[in-house]
């Protein structure tokens, strides 16, 4: 079949959600992706930071060849050895205390809600706790992390969503302290908005949401999902600030493909918490899912993934900023590590689709920001021909 059949394919028979571009994907090397015709583009990316190192990595592919010699499933009414593994190498490169596998970024934010619920609910001993969430947010899709995403467009058609969630103006402390009442249970943010549009939280916010929780026994629930797993220069983006939240949820890179998730507790919080019976899952943390996140935690850890990206983020950053200073409707650079994004007075869609023509991948967040995850990986050529290509769309706007 022909791209355009595959495509007209697709159109007819799965629910229309995304609008696509039109390329159809067939296989991947290095930084590297490659469609139908072989054509092949530079992705900075990474599937939504998802690809941490790149694609047809043979020591991540074996791990997963050999599982798949061995066991894919079980079920979580009995233990098994690679997701043991991985949920230890997990508590190392947090340092948090339990772990709570799952399938997606969207699941560990519900999880993570269900937890700080549970805590407030043993602590006070009724329900009817609130959450605290952020203006301009993304947490999920699913009606938990739907209603605590400050975002009407994503919001509007599903109301009424999960009642007890008010909404704060990011990096603002005392937008955050006015809302607080003694039925606060949690406040949940991303260390770094994402989809919202890459605004990292400042220190003075990180570390005022904590002081205030630490006051008031409130959970602080840090969003990691696509900022955590090595792409800020740090294993987790909040690691930067010199605090540690009481729940943590990640995701996306932290299976590198396959679907893989997870949220975090401090012992404290587990001890007043999720008990049997309380949450569960059928694929969460399977033996697949375990050799994949263990594997990749020790190629992180092993490789020094995080000194890779904060030498590469500072060249990035120099680069993108010069591109900035270039262009007229090129405002602003913002971001952390190798998760960037320039502001853009022209359409961002329209830019990420011309790309394309140039064999570049890139995305978009917040209507008007192009936005930079690429696999972890890169090196210095790959900016430059990233940038090169990328002036040759601008060229044209």
């Amino acid at each position: 079949m022909s791209k355009e059949e595959y495509i007209k394919e697709a159109e007819e028979s799965i629910v229309h959600t995304y609008n696509r571009f039109p390329v159809v994907f067939d296989h991947g090397k290095g930084v590297y992706l490659y469609d139908l015709d072989g054509k092949k583009y530079l992705d900075f990316a990474a599937g939504i930071a998802v690809c941490a190192f790149g694609y047809q990595n043979e020591e991540y592919n074996e791990c997963l060849k050999e599982q798949l010699d061995k066991i894919t499933h079980t079920s979580n009414l009995f233990y098994n050895v690679p997701t043991i593994r991985a949920a230890a190498r997990l508590k190392k490169a947090s340092g948090m205390d339990r772990v709570f596998f799952t399938n997606s970024g969207a699941e560990a934010i519900e999880g993570a809600i269900k937890a700080a619920k549970k805590y407030a609910y043993t602590r006070d001993g009724h329900a009817g706790h609130e959450v605290i969430a952020m203006k301009n947010s993304f947490h999920g899709r699913t009606v938990g992390a739907l209603s605590v995403t400050g975002n009407e467009h994503y919001r509007e058609p599903f109301l009424p969503l999960m009642d007890g969630v008010k909404f704060a103006e990011f990096n603002s402390l005392e937008s955050v302290r006015a809302l607080v009442t003694d039925r606060t249970c949690a406040i949940i943010f991303e260390t770094v908005q994402g989809e919202g549009g890459i605004y990292p939280a400042s220190d003075a916010f990180m570390q005022g949401v904590r002081k205030l929780c630490d006051e008031r026994d409130i959970l602080l629930l840090l969003d990691e999902v696509q900022c955590g797993m090595g792409r800020t220069g740090e294993m987790f983006a909040w690691q930067h600030y010199g605090i540690k939240p009481d729940i943590m949820a990640t995701a996306k890179a932290l299976g590198c493909g396959v679907p893989a998730g997870a949220f975090l507790l401090t012992e404290k919080t587990a001890q007043k918490s999720l008990a049997p019976g309380d949450h569960g899952t059928t694929y969460g943390g399977n033996p697949l899912i375990g050799a994949a996140v263990d594997k990749v935690l020790e190629m992180m850890e092993r490789d020094r993934i995080t000194e890779h990206v904060k030498t590469i983020a500072a060249y990035l950053e120099q680069k993108l900023d010069e591109l900035v200073a270039a262009y007229d409707f090129l405002t602003e650079r913002r971001g952390m590590g190798l998760m960037q994004g320039i502001v853009c007075e022209k359409p961002a869609a329209e830019i990420a689709a011309a790309a394309l023509e140039h064999g570049l991948v890139v995305i978009t967040a917040g209507g008007n920001v192009i936005r930079l995850v690429p696999p972890l990986i890169i090196e210095k050529e790959h900016v430059d021909e990233m940038v090169k290509k990328l002036k040759s769309v601008l060229n044209e706007e």
